[in-house]
């Protein structure tokens, strides 16, 4: 089984090789492994397989086929879901911390995608066996409403959707430290850590661009309560934007303080709210969840400045 990304090039992109674009672009890949897939002939450019050394022109449409592990796919299993709203095309769903979205290395189990193949049978097939029906993701200790398509056509809508910025997402995120602007945005190139490859950063070089809106809620003693807006969608955009202006996500170890705050397991953050376009009738539809108990505790427990 194979799935497949699909990247046209821009003309900020014009003249990079071809391993660099797709390393910017498919960013939960290495580009070791990008050069590997390359390699094998899994890169095609306007349907004609490149070499990794060739010079993608503005406008080129680039296919990195993904094979999926021999002998994996996502198993089905009776794991109880918190569905916001559900038709033929799409399911909303608020996903608890803790939770992985899709099977990956060392998750192969416990995931969303396994509850809804229990749920249900009919999820869209374009990004394979292991992550049927998945648009968007969110990370292992994020809270809160992603989108699900049950066919290939409200999958292709959606994607497009947020490939040309049109999905509302809406975060709430307690960090460390006063923010003092009482709003502002956050517009700063991410790509892969060159010091650390298995985090991101704020870089100039083999980056995409990344914007994220800001407004204080809330300033505690120590802390500041955000509500923050996506215009891009990058590989930790939030955790890594507000860790670039000196305040990260509260127990985010990866980005922030090596040290965990209030016991909590992971980061303060949660995605309070989605809105899209139906893929089949065109109406804008818009849902909110609220914090978890968990979040909403500590919270309650700060002090007010």
């Amino acid at each position: 089984m194979l799935s497949a990304n699909f990247y046209e090039v821009r003309e900020d992109d014009a003249g990079k090789r071809l391993d660099v674009f797709l390393a910017g672009e498919a960013e939960d890949y290495t580009r070791s492994h990008i050069q590997k897939l390359v390699g094998e002939g899994r890169a095609l450019v306007n349907g004609v397989i490149a070499r990794a050394s060739y010079k993608v022109k503005q406008g080129d449409l680039v296919r990195l086929e993904i094979p999926e592990p021999e002998g994996m796919e996502s198993k089905a299993e009776k794991i109880p879901l918190d569905i916001y709203y559900e038709d033929n095309d799409v399911i909303v769903l608020n996903k608890p911390r803790g939770m992985v979205v899709h099977p990956a290395a060392g998750n192969y189990s416990g995931t969303v995608v396994n509850a809804l193949l229990y749920h249900c049978r009919d999820l869209s097939g374009i990004n394979g066996v292991l992550r049927p029906g998945i648009v968007h993701r969110l990370d292992k200790d994020t809270s809160g409403l992603i989108m699900v398509a049950k066919n290939d056509a409200a999958h292709a809508s959606l994607a497009q959707q947020l490939k040309d910025r049109r999905i509302t997402r809406i975060y709430l995120a307690l960090v460390h430290g006063k923010v003092k602007e009482a709003s502002g945005v956050i517009d700063a190139p991410i790509g892969r850590d060159p010091k650390n490859r298995q985090k991101m950063a704020v870089v100039h070089k083999n980056s995409k661009n990344a914007i994220t809106n800001y407004r204080v809620l809330s300033r505690y003693a120590g802390y500041t309560y955000l509500r923050l807006k996506l215009e891009t969608g990058r590989t930790h955009q939030i955790r890594v934007h507000l860790s670039y202006i000196g305040h990260p996500v509260v127990g985010d170890l990866k980005y922030g303080p090596s040290r965990p705050h209030f016991n909590l397991a992971g980061q303060f953050l949660h995605a309070a709210v989605i809105g899209f376009k139906h893929p089949r009738s065109g109406a804008y539809l818009e849902f909110e969840a609220p914090l978890p108990d968990e979040l909403e505790a500590i919270l309650s427990g700060l002090t007010p400045e």
